[in-house]
C-alpha cells in the first residue's frame, strides 16, 4: 500500500494500493490496462480540490501531475494541453501567447482535467462553465484504447463533465479567447437591495458575484467588466493587505474564534458585516479572476434556476438563524449561462449557484444537510466537486441528459473500472453490477 492521500481540505483520505504517475500517454495507457486486466479499479487525481470522495480509492490512483505540458495553440485559438496542467499554469501560458480562458472561478490551483470533470465555473450570465469550451481531446478507456473526442459528438458531450467515470483524459483541446483585462469593483451593500435587484445586476455587468454575510443585513458585491484598458494593478502592499491580511488571516481568526466560541457566532457575524469594506482592481483577466485561498474549509454548492436565487439565499440565511447554526462563513452567489454538456449543472437552463462553506474542523453536517433539503426543493443540482448526499435516484430526474451519459458510460466502462463507492452512489452502479443485481 502507498502513503495516505488527502484532498486540499484534508477531509477526504485514502490509502491506495498503487499510485501510478505516468509521464506520457503510452505510460497512462499501460497503467490503466494493467489495472483493468487484474480487476482493479482506477481513480484519476489532480490537485485534490474536490470536497467529495470522487478520488478516494483503496485500489489504483492515477496521478496526472507529470502530464502537465502546454502542447500547442492553433490559429483559431484552440489550445492543446495535457490534463494535469493547472489553471494557473495554463493561464500564464495563454497570456504569453496573447490568449486567455473565457471565464474562470476564483481558484486556479485546480488541474484542468479536474475542473472539467466537476463542471467548474466562474460567474457571468453570458459565460458557461470551463467545460463548455472543451472542443476535443483524447480519452484513455478501461480497455486501454485511446479515443478522439472530436470524432464522436455524443462522447464529447459526455466527457466535458464526466466525474472521471468514463476514462482518463490524456489530452484536452480547449477554445480560448483573445487576452483581455477586468476592472473589478467590490462594495458593501444592503443584502435585500442586492437580491431585489439581482436580475438587473446580472444583466448589467459582465461578471457579478455576491457574498451574503450570515447574521448581518449586509453583503459584499463584486462587479467586473471586461476591458482593453491598460492594466493598473494595486501596489504590492495593498494587495498584501487585502489578499493576505484581511481575506485570509482575518477570515482565519474569525473562523477560529467562531469554532472555539459557537455561542458568539451571531455577534461575530454582525461584526463582520460592520467591518466589511470595498476595493477595486484593474488587471489581466486571470489575475483578477483568481484569488489566494489559504483558509481551509469544506463546501457544498448548488445550481438552481437563476430566477430562484433570491429565495435560495434568503432560505439559507433563515436556516442559519432558525436552527442557531454556528456559521459565519459568507454565502457565495454566482451565475452561469446554459450549456449542453450532459452532466453539467447548468444543462439547458440559466443558472445561479449558491455555495455554503464551513471552516475546517468545525461541524458542517447539520448545516449542509439542511441546505441540501432546501436546494432540492428549488430544483437544485449539486456541484459535482462539492459535498452532497444526493444519490442517483434523486439526481437522475434533474438531468435531461442523464440516460445519454449512462449509455456512454456503459459503452466505455461496463465493468466499472473507473467507479468507486462515491460514484456508485452518485451515478448508480456500472452495467456489470446492474446485471448481477
Amino acid at each position: 500500500m502507498s502513503d495516505e492521500w488527502s484532498n486540499w481540505a484534508r477531509q477526504q483520505r485514502c490509502r491506495p494500493r498503487t499510485v501510478e504517475v505516468p509521464g506520457d500517454e503510452t505510460a497512462l495507457v499501460d497503467a490503466v490496462r494493467r489495472a483493468a486486466s487484474v480487476g482493479r479499479t482506477v481513480r484519476p487525481i489532480g490537485s485534490g480540490h474536490s470536497f467529495t470522495a470522487l478520488c478516494v480509492t483503496d485500489d489504483v490512483q492515477v496521478d496526472l501531475s507529470r502530464l502537465d505540458r502546454f502542447l500547442d495553440l492553433d490559429g483559431s485559438g484552440v489550445a492543446r494541453v495535457q490534463p494535469g496542467i493547472t489553471l494557473h499554469e495554463l493561464s500564464d501560458e495563454l497570456h504569453r501567447r496573447g490568449r486567455a480562458l473565457e471565464n474562470m472561478g476564483d481558484v486556479d490551483t485546480q488541474t484542468l482535467a479536474g475542473a472539467l470533470a466537476t463542471g467548474t465555473h466562474g460567474t457571468g450570465a453570458r459565460f458557461p462553465s470551463i467545460s463548455a469550451r472543451m472542443v476535443g481531446g483524447r480519452l484513455v478507456t478501461a480497455g486501454g484504447s485511446v479515443l478522439d473526442l472530436a470524432s464522436d459528438p455524443e462522447l464529447l458531450l459526455a466527457a466535458r463533465v464526466s466525474l472521471g467515470a468514463l476514462g482518463v483524459l490524456s489530452e484536452i483541446h480547449l477554445q480560448t479567447v483573445p487576452a483581455f483585462r477586468l476592472h473589478k469593483v467590490e462594495e458593501v451593500r444592503p443584502l435585500d437591495e442586492l437580491l431585489d435587484d439581482f436580475d438587473d445586476l446580472v444583466a448589467g455587468h459582465d461578471h457579478v458575484e455576491l457574498y451574503a454575510l450570515p447574521w448581518s443585513a449586509r453583503a459584499l458585491l463584486l462587479r467586473s467588466r471586461r476591458t482593453d484598458e491598460p492594466a493598473d494593478p494595486p501596489a504590492r502592499w495593498r494587495t498584501w493587505l487585502t489578499d493576505v491580511l484581511v481575506n485570509n488571516a482575518g477570515l482565519d481568526v474569525l473562523q477560529r474564534t467562531g469554532r472555539r466560541f459557537p455561542r458568539a457566532t451571531p455577534t461575530l457575524g454582525r461584526l463582520t458585516g460592520l467591518l466589511a469594506s470595498g476595493s477595486q482592481r484593474l488587471d489581466d483577466s486571470h489575475r483578477v479572476f483568481a484569488s489566494s485561498r489559504r483558509v481551509r474549509f469544506t463546501e457544498s454548492e448548488w445550481a438552481v434556476p437563476r430566477a430562484v436565487v433570491p429565495d435560495a439565499v434568503r432560505g439559507v440565511l433563515a436556516l442559519i438563524e432558525q436552527l442557531h447554526l454556528p456559521v459565519t462563513f459568507p454565502i457565495e452567489v454566482r451565475v452561469a449561462a446554459p450549456d449542453d454538456a450532459l452532466m453539467s449543472t447548468a444543462y439547458d437552463r440559466e443558472t445561479g449557484y449558491v455555495a455554503v462553506h464551513q471552516y475546517a474542523g468545525a461541524e458542517w453536517s447539520a448545516y449542509f444537510h439542511a441546505v441540501e433539503e432546501l436546494m432540492l426543493g428549488l430544483d437544485g443540482r449539486p456541484h459535482w466537486g462539492k459535498r452532497h448526499e444526493a444519490g442517483a435516484d434523486v439526481l437522475a430526474p434533474r438531468y435531461p441528459g442523464w440516460q445519454r451519459f449512462q449509455d456512454v458510460r456503459d459503452r466505455l466502462d461496463p465493468q466499472g473500472v473507473f467507479t468507486n463507492a462515491h460514484l456508485a452512489s452518485t451515478l448508480g452502479p456500472d452495467a456489470a453490477h446492474r446485471a448481477s443485481a
